[in-house]
């Protein structure tokens, strides 16, 4: 069983993270025992700033601040801008999600960067080898894109496949942690990650 929707919890907060290249990105978090949860991250889209969306999206937060998640925020301001950063999942409440979405999660975060892999091969590495589509919304739902880096899925045919705040925000994303590109705009890696999980699937 997950935990009720975030969106109607009266004691989310909301703190905005300031970006050059891709605008605003808003935080939702909660205080649990073991500290300040982030329970939605939403990003910009173009020509729609996430501030402007904020309210609709989970209209019970409120804006505050505690110092773990200011820093949580000057470190994804800092990803955003180039820089190398890890986001452990303690920083989520996965327990929000649903049980197969939390599986396609782990193993997204489990990409390192530079790397990238497709829907299908997370399907067959989570053992469901038919399940690339069933990934793919998974990931389209993800609430806590950068942090769970669901940039580093890529279709089969090494397109980039969708993402949340826009194709350009994640090439651009991906070309910053040295993911390169070929003239067609596919990613050009020699091996995926999770590569082998598909050659061994039954």
């Amino acid at each position: 069983m997950h935990s009720p929707d975030p969106a109607m919890n009266p004691d989310v907060c909301r703190t905005t993270v300031d970006s050059a290249s891709f605008g605003p990105v808003v935080l939702f978090w909660t205080e649990l025992d073991r500290g300040p949860v982030v329970t939605r991250v939403l990003l910009s889209r173009p020509g729609v700033p996430a501030t402007d969306r904020a309210s609709a999206v989970v209209p019970a937060a409120r804006v505050c601040s505690r110092a773990p998640v200011e820093d949580l925020a000057n470190r994804i301001a800092g990803y955003l801008e180039g820089e190398d950063a890890e986001f452990p999942l303690a920083l989520v409440d996965l327990d929000s999600c649903p049980a197969f979405q939390q599986r396609v999660l782990r193993a997204e975060h489990a990409i390192p960067r530079g790397s990238v892999s497709t829907y299908q091969l997370i399907g067959a590495h989570i053992g469901v080898p038919t399940g690339a589509r069933a990934v793919g919304n998974a990931l389209a739902r993800n609430p806590f894109p950068l942090l769970v880096p669901c940039h580093r899925a890529v279709r089969s045919d090494r397109q980039l496949g969708g993402f949340q705040g826009g194709s350009a925000m994640k090439r651009t994303l991906l070309e910053r942690e040295k993911v390169p590109f070929d003239e067609a705009g596919r990613v050009e890696v020699g091996r995926f990650h999770y590569q082998e999980a598909v050659r061994h699937a039954p």
